[in-house]
């Protein structure tokens, strides 16, 4: 395997970094529940990946088994207790663990440990998943949709239930 091409032909660099504080307040949150910051867009990295923290507040949440069909995910788990499926089990990952899942992979996460966990989800190459978290959080947008519309959701965000 071999470098990809070059991209970039300046001859002495960029002035073009930025960083995001982690004492910024996260883009999504619901109160004692999850909380999503937004790291690194698609919009901001041209496409190339989305980069999220997720953090878990105690309750039960997060997806059933699914797959995408133009994207593989990560996920790094930063503090607590959260299931991961790998496609074959539901395994209790903790601080360090790391799974990666290709195209097409069948996977899950959930928080089921009674106490709030956090964790880091890369989507490569990046996708619009802010308006996908975004109508998850708002209980009415959900809530308003008809079944139509919530399969076309799921599509437009390439989620497909297994």
């Amino acid at each position: 395997m071999s470098y990809p091409p070059e991209r970039y032909h300046g001859e002495s660099g960029e002035v073009s970094a930025w960083m995001r504080p982690a004492t910024q307040e996260p883009e999504l949150g619901q109160p004692g529940g999850n909380q999503v910051h937004y790291l690194a867009t698609t919009a901001q990295t041209g496409g190339e990946f989305g980069l999220y923290r997720w953090d878990f507040g105690p309750h039960v949440s997060g997806p059933d088994a699914h797959f995408h069909r133009t994207l593989s995910e990560s996920f790094f788990i930063l503090s607590g207790t959260v299931r991961l499926f790998d496609g074959t089990d539901w395994v209790d990952a903790t601080a360090g663990d790391f799974l990666y899942v290709p195209v097409g992979g069948i996977h899950g996460f959930r928080n089921e440990s009674g106490e709030p966990a956090s964790m880091l989800l890369l989507f490569a190459p990046g996708a619009p998943r802010e308006d996908y978290f975004e109508t998850l959080f708002d209980a009415a947008r959900r809530e308003a949709m008809t079944d139509q519309e919530r399969t076309e959701f799921f599509l437009r965000h390439d989620n497909h239930w297994v």
